[in-house]
C-alpha cells in the first residue's frame, strides 16, 4: 500500500512565536492578540531547539524569534544561541520596551539581527497605539542604543491612513543613524480585525512558501499573520512530518498567490526571503488591497509578512 506522505516542504525561513506574553496590548494593532496576561504556551526549551535542528534539516537559512515579546520568554536568550549555534541566522522581533544586558549581547553576535515597530515619533501617538505610557520613550531610546552598539536593526513604521505622520517617524529615524526603514498600512488582522472574520485577503501571498510559523503551542501556520491556517503540531509530529502532510498542501493552496509583483508600492519586497515579519519590515501589501489607496483609512492592524 502505498503512501500519501510527500517530500517535506522545503524551507528558507522560519519564525517562532515563542511567546504571547507581551508588556504592550496594542489594542487596535496587534496581530497575535498578545498583552502582559498571556502566557508563554506549551513549548519548552527542548521543544524549540528539536524544531529549530528540524528547520535547519530542512535548508532553513534563517529563524525569527516573535511573540509577543520574545524576550520575556524565560529560554530566550538560550533558544537564540541555539539557532546561532546550528548556523542559522537569527532575527529577533522585539517591541524594545526593556532591554537586558544580556539581551544586548547576543544582539551584538554577527548573525542576529534586530527588528522593531515604532509608531510615531510623537510620544502620546506611539503611547495610545501600545497602550502603555512610557513605551515610546523606551523604545526610542533602545533604537539609538542599537545603532550606538552597531547593531543592524529594521523598523517598521506602520500606519492607519496617516502617511505623513508616518514620514515623519521615517526621518527621524533615519536621523538617529537607521538605515532600514520602512513604511506599511496596518492590516485588518488579529486586533485591528475587531470582530471581522479572518481572510486570506489580508496576506501578502507568500504565506507557506518555504517559509512557517510555529505559534507557541506548538501548532504550524503558514505565517504569523495567516495564524487561522495552521496544519498540525510539531509536538504530535516532527516540522517535517507536517510541512510533508496534505493539510499543509491544503492550507498552502488556500492562500492567493501574488503573480505581478510590480502592484508592491516601493517599500514591498517580496522577492526578499524574509518579507515576512510581524511589523511589516518588508511591507508587501495584502492581496486583497489596491496600492492607490495607500493614504486612505486601514480597518486595522499592523502585520508583517
Amino acid at each position: 500500500m502505498t503512501s500519501t506522505r510527500e517530500a517535506p516542504t522545503r524551507l528558507r525561513f522560519l519564525s517562532l512565536e515563542i511567546t504571547g506574553r507581551c508588556q504592550l496590548t496594542c489594542p487596535s494593532l496587534c496581530y497575535a492578540g498578545s498583552g502582559p496576561t498571556r502566557g508563554h504556551g506549551s513549548m519548552s526549551d527542548d521543544n524549540w531547539f528539536r524544531t529549530i535542528d528540524q528547520a535547519v534539516a530542512l535548508g532553513a537559512e534563517e529563524v525569527q524569534l516573535i511573540g509577543g515579546e520574545p524576550t520575556l520568554h524565560p529560554g530566550f536568550v538560550a533558544i537564540a544561541r541555539h539557532a546561532v549555534d546550528s548556523g542559522l541566522r537569527v532575527r529577533v522581533y522585539s517591541n524594545l520596551f526593556r532591554i537586558r544586558d544580556e539581551h544586548w549581547r547576543l544582539l551584538e553576535h554577527p548573525r542576529v539581527r534586530l527588528a522593531t515597530t515604532y509608531h510615531s515619533s510623537v510620544a502620546a501617538e506611539h503611547d495610545e497605539v501600545t497602550g502603555r505610557p512610557g513605551s515610546h520613550e523606551a523604545t526610542r531610546a533602545n533604537i539609538v542604543e542599537a545603532v550606538r552598539r552597531g547593531i543592524a536593526v529594521k523598523v517598521a513604521v506602520l500606519h492607519a491612513g496617516d502617511q505623513a505622520c508616518a514620514e515623519r517617524a521615517r526621518a527621524e529615524l533615519e536621523a538617529f543613524g537607521v538605515r532600514d526603514v520602512h513604511v506599511g498600512r496596518v492590516r485588518a488582522v488579529g486586533n485591528a480585525a475587531g470582530t471581522t472574520l479572518p481572510s486570506t485577503a489580508e496576506l501578502c501571498g507568500r504565506c507557506g512558501d518555504r517559509r512557517a510559523t510555529v505559534l507557541p503551542g506548538g501548532d504550524v501556520a503558514v505565517c504569523e499573520i495567516g495564524r487561522f491556517l495552521t496544519a498540525g503540531n510539531v509536538q504530535g509530529a516532527g516540522l517535517d512530518s507536517v510541512l510533508s502532510s496534505p493539510q499543509w498542501a491544503e492550507a498552502s493552496a488556500i492562500i492567493p498567490r501574488r503573480t505581478d509583483l510590480t502592484a508592491c508600492h516601493p517599500d514591498c519586497q517580496p522577492s526578499n526571503s524574509d518579507s515576512c515579519d510581524p511589523g511589516k519590515n518588508d511591507p508587501c501589501d495584502p492581496m486583497g488591497y489596491a496600492p492607490a489607496t495607500l493614504g486612505a483609512p486601514a480597518a486595522a492592524v499592523p502585520v508583517l509578512l
